[in-house]
């Protein structure tokens, strides 16, 4: 029929693989950076051909046939022996290959704003995963959306995907992360990297309470006992053991802050009270403090930051 359900009809028939190839296409850029057609926005003529027109062809066709599961096809992505190779690339491939569009290594890139948020919250056991309800206002929106206050309670910790959004200006966080304005359609964000990104991660309270509330959860688990506990922050944010060298340069940094608030108690208390998440007592503040500083030096590592 000539009508919005033809429309509708013909988008999705296995006979007009468009929209199954645009559907699998984005998939694949959300798993490894860049699309089986590196050109989202541009399916057409002008676009750039993909780089396994067979594979692409083939996931549409089987995304269409599984009755447009989304979460089998992210499954078969990401248990792929392509998507499960390692990240680290050598000397050889990347003269030959360094856009990775051989497929000949496993994904790196950055991950996106929202994920590097909720990344944070998480990892400081604060992020609050309930679904649905209200738009949130994270800590930043009170210094960008003037007359909006933040939120008081879960509010403050929930994905970001519910944080509010004007049309036209993206959370300051966000945007800082390349997150894009939603006046204009955009498929594909851009990735960049500027000191902006480290002032944030460094400096935004959301991610100064992240890291003290990860502290603590260390803290908690391991008491006075310095290695453990830097191991188990270390691999809650990279999600391995830190190897030797780092491990020294980790504690020499954690020593030094000790020692720091060890003398300046009154900064250490000020340093503490960023965030609205109650804070645990009985653990010594010049202590605590320490463990933060590191907790947050290490969300500012690229491992922290990047998917690999």
């Amino acid at each position: 029929p000539l009508n919005r359900l033809g429309l509708a009809m013909w988008l999705t028939s296995p006979d007009h693989p468009l929209t199954a190839r645009v559907a699998v296409n984005r998939a694949w850029q959300m798993c490894f950076g860049a699309g089986l057609v590196t050109t989202p926005e541009d399916f057409g003529s002008q676009g750039e051909r993909p780089t396994h027109p067979k594979l692409l062809d083939h996931l549409a066709k089987d995304f269409i046939d599984h009755g447009w599961d989304v979460k089998r096809l992210m499954k078969q992505i990401v248990t792929s022996a392509t998507y499960r190779q390692s990240s680290v690339i050598s000397p050889q491939l990347k003269a030959i290959d360094p856009q990775n569009r051989l497929l000949a290594r496993g994904p790196r890139h950055r991950l996106s704003a929202e994920m590097i948020r909720d990344n944070a919250l998480a990892a400081g056991g604060l992020l609050v995963e309930k679904l649905g309800g209200p738009p949130a206002r994270p800590y930043d929106l009170a210094a960008s959306f003037k007359p909006v206050a933040p939120d008081e309670g879960e509010g403050l910790y929930r994905r970001s995907v519910y944080t509010l959004w004007k049309r036209n200006g993206p959370a300051p966080v966000m945007l800082t992360f390349d997150a894009s304005k939603r006046d204009i359609c955009v498929v594909k964000r851009e990735r960049t990297s500027t000191p902006g990104q480290a002032l944030v991660l460094l400096n935004g309270p959301q991610f100064v309470e992240s890291a003290r509330a990860l502290a603590e959860r260390a803290m908690r688990e391991h008491g006075d006992n310095d290695a453990a506990l830097i191991e188990m922050i270390f691999k809650t944010l990279t999600s391995r053991a830190p190897e030797q060298r780092e491990a020294q340069v980790i504690a020499r940094l954690y020593r030094d802050q000790l020692e720091y608030f060890d003398q300046h108690p009154d900064r250490a208390e000020k340093y503490l009270a960023t965030g609205k998440a109650p804070r645990v007592e009985s653990i010594s503040a010049p202590k605590l403090a320490a463990a933060a500083v590191v907790a947050q030096a290490l969300m500012n590592y690229d491992e922290s930051v990047y998917k690999q």
